[in-house]
């Protein structure tokens, strides 16, 4: 299977393939000598696979060393009992443990699983009492029932639009396209995502608190969690009976949404950005970069290009809709708009009054990344100035990451088929757009052009630019074709594609 075929996957056996993780499944243990027996646990295993990993949140797979977990968390936590492991926390020993995070800190997830009560010596599946069953059987209806919620909100359909209009069509009753098919429920102080991340804390507001429920001495326990009906918390946007029909709400739902999965899938936050922008710039690692051969920058900058992308895939995964195309239609979504995505993302890295972008852990400036290839040092002058200029708009995260999402989800792609899908996710997510950037940006930016109006503006320069890139890159690879690029890059941007 191709890499960004297995990226797309989804599940969590061919995303621990794609992490290097062991994925193989294993065999079921030995059932006791009752007929009964063996088929009550077979029915609870088949059913626990409801219930998201408890300890990232990915689909899955059963109770393991204890506690239901993803074969991802399965493979990690039997690797971490090697003796010669040695974990350590680059931060400060609170990292976020979930499906798009959890390869980032090794202690951080250590640390989860045995709070959660991971053990090797916990019996893998064994006898559950009544109780027990009970409380598996009470989190699947749970489960269930948050699924069915999510499945049943939708965005209403607009028809008749094949390209970025004015956006301000009236939404039709009929012909709905689902607005959480794979993504989840956005709302409150969290998000639940059926089958995928569970309940987690959110970024705005309360927070979901959990009890944890002991384990009985005659069996196993999964180390259940359940939300905490004691705690005075706002999950009603979660647990409600109602659904938003109102299509302004549903636009609010979906800029949620899309704020969560960028937010989810950057690989820094605003907060810690803007405090390497205030370290002194390391001249010595400026020249570094400035000093580097031709072939050593390329693999550079491809091997940096190449991780954002990883977290790009994340996001689009998470677009409501997104996984409703066919893959093929995704992957041509990605292949064609994953660098100006990535240049979208550099927006966020750029230091204005330096000129400087954040590379790493340093500030580098225009120069540090030319060439004597002048087709080269088009693409990076470009690549800046696009940077600097959506920068300049000073776009929440919430505006950027609708932005990128109207991006992705262009319909006039070459090779698509679902056009009409594409049309209508693309238009959700401009309306959500423009209702955003009037909240924030009232006065326009210079006569009667509005904030919208230069982002819909930007994107055929963004087109350019990613043009610019494949014709660099193609003629690169021509005059070094000893070089060996990262997998995914050599798939997304295929000089013979």
């Amino acid at each position: 299977m191709d890499e960004l075929e297995e990226l797309l996957g989804g599940e969590s056996g061919s995303w621990g393939a794609v992490r290097g993780e062991d994925v193989t499944s294993t065999t079921p243990p030995p059932a006791p000598n009752s007929p009964g027996h063996q088929h009550a646990n077979n029915s609870i295993r088949a059913q626990i696979e409801i219930i998201p990993c408890k300890v990232c949140g990915d689909k899955s797979s059963g109770v393991h060393y204890g506690v239901i977990t993803c074969e991802g968390c399965k493979g990690f936590f039997r690797r971490s009992q090697s003796s010669v492991v040695n974990y350590q926390c680059p931060r400060n020993k609170n990292c976020i443990v979930d499906r798009v995070n959890r390869n980032r800190c090794q202690y951080c997830r250590l640390q989860k699983c045995l709070r959660l009560g991971m053990s090797r010596d916990a019996v893998k599946f064994g006898r559950m009492s009544k109780k027990q069953r009970e409380k598996v059987e009470d989190e699947v209806r749970y489960h269930r029932a948050a699924q069915q919620r999510a499945q049943q909100v939708e965005i209403p359909d607009t028809t008749g639009i094949t390209s970025y209009g004015d956006g301000q069509q009236t939404p039709s009753s009929t012909d709905n396209l689902h607005l959480f098919p794979s993504a989840g429920y956005a709302g409150g102080g969290g998000v639940y995502s059926p089958g995928t991340y569970g309940i987690y804390e959110g970024h705005g507001g309360g927070q979901i608190q959990y009890q944890d429920i002991s384990t009985d001495p005659c069996g196993v326990d999964s180390t259940t969690y359940y939300p905490d009906t004691m705690h005075t918390v706002d999950t009603s946007s979660i647990m409600g009976t109602t659904i938003p029909t109102d299509p302004a709400q549903i636009t609010e739902l979906l800029s949620k949404t899309i704020a969560d999965a960028h937010a989810r899938t950057c690989l820094y936050s605003v907060e810690h950005i803007h405090t390497m922008f205030r370290k002194p710039q390391d001249l010595s690692k400026v020249m570094y970069y400035k000093d580097m051969s031709h072939e050593q920058l390329w693999l550079e900058c491809a091997q940096k290009l190449t991780t954002v992308i990883q977290q790009i895939i994340e996001f689009a995964k998470m677009v409501p809709g997104f996984m409703k195309l066919t893959q093929d239609d995704q992957i041509v979504l990605l292949k064609a708009g994953s660098f100006e995505l990535a240049i979208l993302r550099m927006s966020r890295y750029y230091e204005l009054s330096q000129n400087c972008v954040l590379y790493t852990d340093t500030l580098l400036p225009q120069e540090a990344f030319y060439t004597n290839d002048p087709n080269e040092q088009k693409l990076v002058a470009l690549a800046f100035e696009v940077a600097r200029g959506v920068a300049e708009l000073k776009l929440t995260e919430t505006e950027l990451a609708l932005y990128s999402a109207c991006v992705l989800l262009s319909p006039d792609r070459p090779g698509l088929k679902g056009l009409g899908e594409i049309a209508r996710l693309g238009q959700a997510c401009l309306r959500a757009l423009r209702m955003e950037l009037e909240r924030n940006h009232t006065m326009p930016i210079k006569g009667d052009v509005t904030v919208c109006d230069a982002l819909l503006n930007k994107i055929p320069t963004l087109r350019e630019l990613s043009m610019l890139h494949m014709e660099a890159l193609a003629k690169f690879k021509r005059s070094t074709p000893h070089l060996e690029f990262p997998a995914l890059h050599k798939e997304l941007f295929s000089v013979d594609s």
